[in-house]
């Protein structure tokens, strides 16, 4: 193999299909929120983090300590099954994520590796509970006629479970058995130019409401159970869709009156992406399991007490949920120093103040030009939208070509999605990047 960079990403097409930004990362030039091409020997700077997953930018300093070096050479040296072998590196990981990372009344956690797999756990977990709760516990029963109930727009994987109720674009799911769960409407808010609700979304919610009550009519009529209320807090790939408080209060209590586990899809908006640890703490209503991943390099799920209203739910009983590695230590000691950093360096309170920056300036560019509107987000998730739509597409085009990596989003919004330390200056770097890409056409 070659060694031109070039040449190094043919070679690789040889075997693979390669059809993702064409550079050549360099791994050991790379540093901060800039990540370096070999192909061109030129920086870009980074606002999709490799879908929302590398919280804390490139070679920063705390993972290059000679401690924290020899930890993650002994991590990588032997993989054990993390599941049945616990050793001190394990220990050390699961105490930090619990102390700054679990919230309060979420004795229970799983690792695995993998978003898709996490939200697959979560179902699980929701569909042993409702089994139980019927009285179904000789593992010989038929559990067929439990569903999950999940919303339009959203993403939640492309395992076998979460093809079911990922509904984005068709590629994802299409050709590929699915099982035909309630999916109902998803109640958007949209906002104006100073932050306000702009949309008659309480309307909005009222419709989502009427066909959740429809779906649990529905499922009864025909001797179907809901499990699970599945939601992401945030639709990411969907269309960076937020919902009310009040609309996931409603939520809550549709869980709790009809006997189904209220599940929250936290891969692309936790772990301090919107500033706090979870995305739904800004919405204060809480559920009963999150499932986590990107950010946290290994993935997972965490649980409330509720799943203890039944005898040998899968927390307690062997080999429920489970797989042979439990998550990837390197990941693990990875995950645990990502958080030391964010706690060392408050990167909670950093990324709101320049998440604020950020989406104020936007919001300053769609005030002059009007190239944009419904600016939108929180902390380092942050997203706006083109009418038409075509211009999305035109927009991350010349983003590139200015060497800005973001992302699209929904049918018609560009999303970023930050590294937590964000300078002031990259900030204000991505927002002169942003504004030289505004066609001229739209300028009054």
């Amino acid at each position: 193999m070659k060694d031109d960079p070039s040449q190094l990403l043919k070679d690789l097409g040889r075997h693979q299909l390669v059809d993702g930004y064409p550079l050549l990362v360099d791994l050991d030039r790379s540093h901060g929120s800039w990540i370096h091409d070999r192909i061109h020997d030129c920086e870009f700077l980074d606002a999709f983090t490799c879908f929302a997953s590398w919280p804390i930018g490139y070679n920063h300093p705390g993972f290059h300590e000679p401690e924290m070096l020899e930890t993650f050479k002994r991590a990588s040296l032997s993989k054990v099954s993390n599941s049945d072998l616990y050793c001190e590196d394990l220990c050390r990981f699961v105490d930090t994520f619990s102390m700054h990372a679990t919230p309060d009344g979420f004795p229970h956690h799983f690792w695995v590796s993998g978003g898709g797999l996490a939200v697959e756990n979560a179902m699980k977990t929701a569909f042993d509970w409702k089994a139980r709760k019927l009285g179904r516990t000789n593992f010989d029963d038929a559990v067929e006629d439990l569903v999950i109930l999940h919303f339009r727009e959203a993403f939640h994987g492309r395992t076998g479970y979460t093809m079911s109720v990922t509904n984005t674009l068709p590629d994802k799911v299409g050709l590929y058995p699915k099982f035909n769960w309630p999916r109902v409407h998803n109640p958007t808010a949209h906002y104006d130019l100073e932050g306000n609700v702009c949309n008659d979304v309480a309307a909005e919610e009222l419709r989502a409401c009427q066909e959740i009550e429809a779906a649990f009519a529905e499922a009864e009529s025909k001797g179907r159970h809901i499990a699970g209320i599945l939601i992401e807090p945030m639709q990411g790939e969907g269309g960076d869709n937020h919902f009310r408080p009040e609309f996931m209060q409603a939520l809550r209590t549709y869980a709790d009156e009809r006997e189904a586990l209220l599940l929250y899809d936290e891969v692309q908006t936790g772990f301090f992406g919107s500033g706090k640890p979870w995305f739904w703490q800004h919405q204060g209503v809480t559920p009963d399991v999150v499932a986590f991943g990107k950010k946290t390099q290994v993935c997972g799920i965490y649980a409330s007490r509720r799943v203890e209203e039944v005898d040998d739910h899968v927390f307690a009983r062997s080999s429920r949920i489970n797989s042979t590695w439990g998550g990837n230590l390197v990941d693990m000691v990875r995950c645990q120093r990502i958080l030391e950093i964010i706690v060392e360096e408050n990167l909670a309170d950093h990324i709101t103040t320049i998440g604020t920056h950020v989406i104020d300036g936007l919001r300053s560019i769609a005030r002059e030009t009007e190239a944009f509107t419904n600016v939108r987000g929180r902390g380092s998730l942050i997203a706006f939208t083109f009418n038409p739509a075509e211009a999305r597409r035109e927009m991350i085009a010349a983003l590139f070509e200015r060497r800005v990596i973001a992302l699209p989003s929904g049918q018609d919004s560009v999303r970023f999605r930050l590294p937590l330390n964000l300078t002031r200056e990259d900030a204000d770097e991505l927002l002169n990047r942003v504004e030289s890409c505004v066609p001229l056409l739209t300028r009054a």
